[in-house]
């Protein structure tokens, strides 16, 4: 699946502590060992704000990146299996 970047989010809070533990406490998968982006090798280090890339969805969803490629705006290749958790905290951390 591809997803993009979203910009203007780092202002976005959650009661978690941080966007990480948010995906963490939500994902019901444990830590992945590298960044989700499919050929990344380098340890997740941020939960980042994405979206689908090729979807009619605009919702917005957290998933594990290192900070390289939290910083990209291309989209990127992410495997299926890999868990979105949504951002709105309203249905997550928020309740």
């Amino acid at each position: 699946m591809k997803v993009r970047n979203m910009t203007g989010t780092s202002d976005n809070v959650c009661k978690c502590g941080s966007w990480l533990d948010h995906w963490k406490n939500f994902s019901g998968q444990s830590m992945p060992t590298y960044c989700v982006e499919e050929k990344c090798l380098k340890s997740p280090e941020v939960g980042a704000h994405v979206r689908k890339a090729e979807s009619s969805d605009k919702d917005w969803y957290i998933v594990p990146f290192c900070k390289d490629h939290n910083k990209s705006t291309d989209a990127l290749e992410i495997p299926n299996s890999a868990k979105l958790v949504s951002a709105d905290v309203s249905q997550t951390c928020g309740k």
